[in-house]
């Protein structure tokens, strides 16, 4: 009898990992390849109208949009290969392999596509800033709710701002397979998470939330940053970029409130 509860046990606590499992075989068929991508055909990036000075300040505009997407993807592929590395469940780590994977490839089309632009421009350098706090978190749940359950929720709304803005393009193609995959990406994090916080005590999600805490300054600092490719439209998207701020940060708190966290001091830097 003593057997068959272990056995139970055991098939009760792999069961919970069944979701995860689920977009494990959804990332793997959703797998794409960067030559599918229609190069040749279509022109990397929106070629702009008007003088050839306003055409060339557009262009360089896109650059920075491009450079900064790269700049995420090389990030999450060192993100990505940590949770491989340390996440200690084996469903977790089948998922994560798929994710490795999605990242380098993400990066590989990035990389391509600048080169077809003109090169890069400049780094944001509260992205880098992000990053390392991510990967320098003191817990696998502070990592897997920064990288997956807030960052990969945030960014689909993002290329899917950049298709609409890049109709006819290779980007546009781009950005609708990066938000199928960092959908999924989402999906899993939201998965893992639940499962990762089942039995944690109120001490580790105490540490979660005031890890959020120290990490949404810097956030706040990443989204209303501009480089000076774009410092020409700045000033006229700053009411909008705060909104969409504002939107980011409350979507982030609805998450971590649907995962049983305790919000309710949650500090909101914004403007």
């Amino acid at each position: 009898m003593a057997t068959e509860q272990v056995i139970d046990r055991e098939r009760e606590e792999r069961e919970v990992f069944a979701a995860v499992l689920r977009f494990y075989e959804l990332a793997k068929r959703q797998e794409w390849q960067v030559r599918d991508l229609p190069w040749g055909e279509l022109p990397p990036i929106p070629e702009g109208k008007g003088t050839p000075q306003r055409r060339a300040r557009r262009k360089d505009m896109w650059r920075s949009v491009l450079t900064q997407q790269l700049q995420a993807d090389m990030l999450a592929c060192d993100m990505s290969s940590q949770l491989l590395n340390i996440a200690p469940d084996p469903e977790a780590k089948l998922y994560y392999s798929t994710m490795v994977q999605d990242e380098s490839r993400h990066t590989e089309a990035w990389l391509k596509l600048i080169a077809e632009a003109g090169g890069t421009a400049e780094r944001d350098p509260y992205l880098d800033e992000l990053a390392h706090m991510t990967l320098e978190a003191d817990t696998l749940e502070e990592k897997v709710f920064q990288m997956q359950v807030f960052y990969e929720r945030l960014i689909i709304s993002r290329f899917r701002l950049i298709a609409r803005s890049s109709r006819g393009t290779v980007l546009e193609d781009l950005c609708n397979r990066l938000t199928t995959d960092d959908g999924i990406h989402h999906g899993a994090g939201m998965a893992y998470e639940k499962v990762l916080l089942r039995h944690a005590d109120k001490k580790t999600k105490r540490r979660l939330v005031e890890a959020a805490n120290r990490l949404l300054p810097t956030f706040v600092e990443h989204a209303l940053w501009r480089p000076k490719e774009r410092a020409f439209i700045g000033g006229a998207m700053r009411s909008r970029d705060i909104e969409r701020l504002r939107e980011d940060i409350e979507i982030g708190v609805r998450l971590a409130e649907s995962l049983g966290l305790d919000v309710s001091d949650v500090e909101l830097p914004v403007p």
